[in-house]
Parts: structure tokens; C-alpha cells; sequence
């Protein structure tokens, strides 16, 4: 760990070189690459709309290849000439180069735990047993420069065979792995082309696990869209495994999973991101059938745990805020479902583990967790150490001790050992890190959005920064998938908020952080809504003198990505730097690549109807572009693996940026090569990238000194 006196000194260093640095002329920006129009003309309900660089979209092409390799030598060419890019780089190191641990968990007669050294590209797995630790798994070895990851590890129920899956350059295509857990030895060839799944073994004969067909044409954009459930029984060749489910009717997510007492395989199958339907299969009976618990996509619904006959089921059906009900096997069907864990106020998050229900509510995005006994009894709150995230809460049923996590965004994650009986937490480990926590401070405010809605805002940066027009501040958002963005540490954050930046988070609508009601009041047709709440966050930030619109960063990926791109062209004025990450940028094609018709329920579709076609062009960043308008200093950032959403989003909005913006403000395009969408991506790309982001967004700040 580096000492305080350490610490000091690099931050003076930093002052000197941003000082020194407002003594140099301004950075030059070599020419923008031409990127030549070749017109398509799509027809929507009778109305045709230009699209000059479609061509961009085939990511097999060499003219795409040379376009990329252009675009990245004007980007870095930039990012190389800002004086204190390096000492950033320096600083970021310094600050990730410490221990991180994972919970522990009990496979077999094995402990196992993830751990990365400090500077690690990936987490090592390692086990333990009578104190004595060795590396089960090391994602390091898997390539030199740390672009194959690990993504999945199951064990099957004795412990005795292990299957892990294995991302290359980031992509969600995946290939599975089989070993003998004891010996790590690999027993059989290696599964390939699997997307979207876990592994779920069924005793030791084999697992469960879904995929698509392999598209036609690059695998990395082409359309993937009929999910399929599968059975590798081990010692037998994939090309004969056999499709459990979804082979006639066509769903486009399915997931399989088996109880862990073995008893079950439950199925989750869906269209979109939102709905599901749930079915059930005993394995104990030979050709059992699969049956139907519920049979439409109205809600969300998944089997927690099931004792015996008795099942415990997650859902939001009739509770928006989400529930757990029970129901026999015998009769698992809507009708006979009966309350377990009632529907509150707040939105629900249960897990199970040590035999307790652990019931994780959101209170306005804060964490707080109740233990509940089989009988449905609450036996009270766990006492978190703060305001912040806690998660975990989960172990197999026998073991009474299991571990939980608690992080807020200045509080790097610790990790607490939980005695389900004593009901006792006590700290089981807490990095060592070169940054002091205690000098920062978080504040939840309230801010009204554009039709009075009431919307949160976590507000983090030192203790005693004055309110002056003039701090650096980054605005981050997702809004979209009913997914909650909570309290969590970030090493990259870590920097800016030490030199005087101040980090804030709102809670816009389409989260999930008060249900399936807020969820949907950002989605199809009340999108807008979402790009409403993060404007007025930003207005809320210049009101109340923290920044003004010439230190304002608004920062997002991939959903957040696309708001982060309506946000800077329907008020270009409000900020001064624009940070779209792998976002959904072309919103009347995002359906035809990959898996992206699921995002419907978000979005809708220019299919849908006429009335959709608009209000998708409405918004859709790639065609609000205007000419002779001052963007702000854009920097999208992509991957060329990509293929959750593909590049070519950020390709043909970068290119309508260069062609049509007016003013000095850079507008630029930073493509991570060998990457995808951000699950896996090395620690020496992510503190590359890191820097790279920093540096851009304080050099057009204008900022040439660091507060101290």
C-alpha cells in the first residue's frame, strides 16, 4: 500500500502538470476521416428516410476495418497530445493496484473464492481446504494479453466436476469447458457456440444449457433469435445433445435451471426482456411432462427454492414491487398461488440461503434486508454497516454461515461473514486501498423532472467542496430495462472524486428502483420521460451552483449509452462534454442485429406502427443530428466485439456528428479493439480507457488544476 505522504505527492505532481499544461496552445485535431455516403432509402408507413452509411453496419468489410483504423489514429492522436493523460494513467494504476476478493463459497470439500492481486487482467480462482490454498483457475493463462475471460463457473452437486465458460475479445458467444474438479483435468472436447446461459448440471450426468443457432454472415451481428434449452449428457459429442425446450414454439431468451435438491428443472422462456413464461418438470420421474406454471408474458415470475412438493415463486404478477408466493407442484398454476412475502411499498429482491428467506428491499436505491424463516415469520433487519448496496445473502441450504457484500460509491466493496441461526454479522475481509473513504461524502436529494415526477439523485464528492458554478461534474444514467442502479464502488471514480470532481447518479425512470410501474413509465411511448429526468438532473445540478454547463459530463453505456446521445442532441446546450458508451444509437434498426428485436418491451420497434416509426425518429440519435449546430466534446466510445450492441450504432452517429457539427468542440470516436461489451474487458484496457475519458473530460472542461 502506498503511504499518505505517496499519495500527496502524486496529486502535486498532477497539479504541476495541469498548470504546465495551461501554458501550451490548444490541442490540435487532425482531420476527420471521410466517411463516404452511400444513400439507402428505407420506407416506414410511407415515408423514406436517408441512410448514408449503412455500409458501416457490415463489420466483415475491409472498407469498415480501414474506416476503424482511421477513426482511432485522429482519436488517440487527440487523447496522446493532453499533457496529463499519463500522470492520470499513473494515478489509476496506483489506486487499482490493490487485493480484491470475492465472497467465498463451498463446493465438495473445497472452499473457492475469486481474487485479483491488484493489477491482475482477470480474477484467479482459488480453493482452499485444511488451510491450504491453491489456484483452481487462472483466466490469465488463457491468453497473453488478457482478452479471453472467464464468465461462468458451475460445479456439479458433489463438487466432483466443474464446467467453466470462456469469452474471447468480449463477445456473448461463448464456449463451455469440462474438468475433473479434483484434478482440473479436462474430460471432454470442448462445447462451443453457446450464448446467453449458464450451466446447470443435472447430477453428474450432464447439464442443462441454451443457445442459438449459428446466424449466417458474421457472428457478431446477425440477427440471433430463436433460443433453445439443451442437454449435454458428459462422454457424448455435442452435435448430440437434445433440445429440452424450445424447438417448435420460438422464444428468443430461454434459461434452465435445476433445484438444488436435484428435484426440478424449472424453464424461464420469453420474446423480450420483460415477461416471461415459467414451466416446471420433475426429473425424478422418467419422460415426465414439462408443465405449465404461468403461460403468459404479464409478468416476471422464477422458482427461489422449493421444499419437497412446496414451491417459492418470485413474481410481480399483481405486485409491482414484486412478491414471493407458494404453491404445490401438484397445482403450480396462477390460480392456486398463495402470499408468502407480501408486496410492499418498496421493490423486493429475495434471495435464499443457510434455509431463510432473505427479503433485499430498495428504499429509495438504498439497501435494506429482513431474514425470514420457511413459515414466512420476519425475524428481523440485518444491520448494514451504512447507506449503500448490500448484496449476497445466498448459500446452499445446509451451510448456516454465508456472506454478504456492502459497498457505496466511495466505499470500496467489503465483504461480512452472516450466522443464519445467531443472526450475527462479523467483517470476514476489507481491501487495503490507496484511498481514503472517509474524506468523501454522499447525499440522496430529490429533484423534480418536466411533469412534476419526483426523482432521486445521489450526489457524491469531498466533504467541504464549495457550490460554486465551477466543480468538474460527471451526471451518470441508465433508465431502461427495469435495471436498478445502486450505491457502488468504482477505482476510476475513485480519481475523480480525489481531485475535486463531484459524481452524481440519477434514479430516472425505466429502472427498476420502485417497480414495474417505474419501469414502464420509461419505456415505448413515455420514453421521452427518461430523457426528461436526466435533463432535469442536470438543470438541478447548474440550479443549485454545483456545476454549470461549462464543467457538466454526462456519462452512459449501452441504454444508458442512448441516453447520453438524446440528451446531447435535443439540448446540446445544457452540457459540456458527452461520454456515449456502446449505446443504442440507431433506434429504427437496433432490431435487426443480434439479439436486439428482445429489447422491444423497452423500445418498441419502427415496425410496430406508424405512430412507433415516429416517435422512435423522434428521439433516435443518429437521425437528430443537425447541421450547423455546437455539439459538445463527444467522446463515443465502442468495441469492435461487440455484439450485444453493435458498433455499428456508434459508427454512423459518430459519422453524422462529423459531418454536420459546428464549433471547436471535439467530436470523436475511441474503438476498443479485441473487445466487446464490457463484461471481461482486461484491467490494462479498462485503465486505458479510464484515463482516456478522464483526461478528454477535463481537458474540455477547460480545467488546467486539480483541487486538493
Amino acid at each position: 500500500m502506498k503511504t499518505k505522504l505517496t499519495h500527496m505527492k502524486t496529486i502535486y505532481f498532477l497539479a504541476l502538470i495541469l498548470v504546465f499544461a495551461s501554458c501550451q496552445s490548444k490541442i490540435s485535431i487532425k482531420e476527420y476521416p471521410m466517411t463516404e455516403k452511400k444513400e439507402v432509402i428505407d420506407t416506414y408507413f410511407g415515408v423514406e428516410v436517408v441512410d448514408n452509411y449503412r455500409w458501416l453496419e457490415n463489420d466483415l468489410s475491409e472498407e469498415t476495418v480501414q474506416w476503424v483504423k482511421q477513426q482511432n489514429e485522429v482519436t488517440f492522436d487527440f487523447l496522446n497530445q493532453i499533457p496529463f493523460k499519463n500522470a492520470l494513467k499513473e494515478r489509476l494504476t496506483e489506486i487499482w493496484n490493490y487485493e480484491k476478493l470475492s465472497a467465498p463459497f463451498k463446493r465438495g470439500d473445497f472452499t473457492y473464492f475469486y481474487k485479483n492481486d491488484g493489477l491482475q487482467n482477470q480474477y484467479v480462482v482459488y480453493r482452499e481446504k485444511y488451510n491450504e490454498e491453491e489456484v483452481f483457475l487462472d483466466p490469465n493463462s488463457f491468453s497473453d494479453d488478457g482478452t479471453v475471460s472467464l464468465s461462468s463457473l458451475s460445479f456439479s452437486p458433489d463438487g466432483s466436476l466443474a464446467a467453466y465458460s470462456i469469452s474471447e475479445g468480449g463477445s456473448d458467444w461463448r464456449s463451455v469447458i469440462v474438468i475433473d474438479a479434483l484434478t482440473k483435468e479436462i474430460i471432454e472436447d470442448t462445447l462451443v457456440d453457446i450464448k446467453f446461459s449458464g450451466v446447470s448440471w443435472k447430477g453428474n450426468e450432464g447439464f442443462y444449457y441454451a443457445s442459438y443457432d449459428k446466424p449466417e454472415g458474421s457472428e457478431l451481428s446477425a440477427m440471433t433469435d430463436q433460443h433453445k434449452l439443451y442437454f449435454h449428457q458428459l462422454g457424448t459429442p455435442q452435435r448430440d445433445d437434445k433440445v429440452v425446450f424450445g424447438a417448435t414454439e420460438k422464444y428468443r431468451y430461454v434459461w434452465g435451471g435445476v433445484s438444488e435438491d436435484g428435484r426440478f428443472l424449472t424453464i424461464s422462456a420469453s420474446t423480450s426482456t420483460s415477461g416471461n413464461k415459467l414451466f416446471i418438470k420433475d426429473l425424478n420421474q422418467d419422460n415426465s411432462p414439462i408443465i405449465k406454471i404461468v403461460n403468459d408474458y404479464d409478468s416476471d415470475s422464477y422458482v427461489l427454492h422449493n421444499e419437497g412438493d412446496l414451491l417459492y415463486i418470485v413474481t410481480n404478477r399483481n405486485a409491482p414491487n414484486k412478491k414471493v408466493v407458494t404453491a404445490s407442484f401438484q397445482d403450480p398454476q396462477v390460480e392456486y398461488w398463495q402470499d408468502f412475502i407480501s408486496e410492499t411499498k418498496h421493490v423486493l429482491s429475495p434471495s435464499f440461503g443457510g434455509g431463510y428467506f432473505f427479503a433485499h428491499y430498495m428504499i429509495d436505491a438504498i439497501s435494506k434486508v429482513y431474514q425470514f424463516d420457511t413459515e414466512g415469520q420476519n425475524l428481523g433487519e440485518i444491520q448494514l454497516p451504512g447507506v449503500g448496496s448490500g448484496g449476497g445473502f445466498s448459500s446452499r441450504k445446509e451451510e448456516k454461515e454465508l456472506y454478504y457484500r456492502f459497498t457505496n460509491y466511495h466505499t470500496p466493496s467489503v465483504i461480512y461473514k452472516y450466522d443464519v441461526e445467531s443472526r450475527q454479522s462479523e467483517l470476514y475481509w476489507e481491501p487495503s486501498i490507496d484511498f481514503v473513504s472517509s474524506d468523501f461524502v454522499s447525499k440522496q436529494i430529490f429533484y423534480t423532472s418536466k411533469d412534476g415526477t419526483e426523482v432521486p439523485m445521489i450526489i457524491t464528492h469531498k466533504k467541504g467542496i464549495n457550490y460554486d458554478a465551477t466543480n468538474p461534474t460527471i451526471l451518470y444514467g441508465y433508465g431502461g430495462f427495469n435495471v436498478s442502479i445502486t450505491p457502488y464502488f468504482d477505482i476510476s471514480r475513485a480519481v475523480w472524486l480525489e481531485q475535486g470532481g463531484v459524481y452524481a447518479v440519477a434514479n430516472l425512470r425505466g429502472g427498476g428502483e420502485y417497480g414495474k410501474e417505474w419501469h414502464n413509465a420509461g419505456t415505448q411511448m413515455q420514453k421521452q420521460n427518461v430523457f426528461d429526468d436526466f435533463i432535469a438532473a442536470a438543470e438541478y445540478l447548474i440550479l443549485e451552483n454545483i456545476t454549470s454547463s461549462d464543467f457538466l459530463a454526462v456519462d452512459g453505456r449501452s441504454n444508458g449509452g442512448l441516453l447520453v446521445g438524446a440528451t446531447m442532441t435535443q439540448r446540446p446546450d445544457l452540457i459540456k462534454v458527452a461520454l456515449p458508451a456502446v449505446g443504442v444509437l440507431d433506434m429504427l434498426r437496433y432490431h435487426k442485429f443480434t439479439a436486439g428485436a428482445g429489447w422491444a418491451y423497452d423500445y418498441g420497434t419502427s415496425d410496430d406502427s406508424k405512430a412507433m416509426f415516429e416517435y422512435l425518429k423522434g428521439y433516435s440519435p443518429v437521425h437528430n443530428v443537425k447541421h450547423g449546430v455546437n455539439y459538445p466534446a463527444t467522446l463515443v466510445i465502442t468495441a469492435d466485439h461487440d455484439d450485444r450492441v453493435v458498433p455499428s450504432h456508434s459508427f454512423k452517429f459518430i459519422a453524422e456528428l462529423q459531418d454536420k457539427h459546428q464549433g471547436d468542440n471535439p467530436v470523436l470516436i475511441r474503438i476498443e479493439t479485441n473487445s466487446g461489451h464490457g463484461a471481461g474487458t482486461p484491467v490494462s484496457k479498462q485503465i486505458e480507457q479510464s484515463a482516456d475519458i478522464m483526461a478528454f473530460t477535463l481537458y474540455n472542461m477547460g480545467v488546467v488544476e486539480f483541487k486538493k
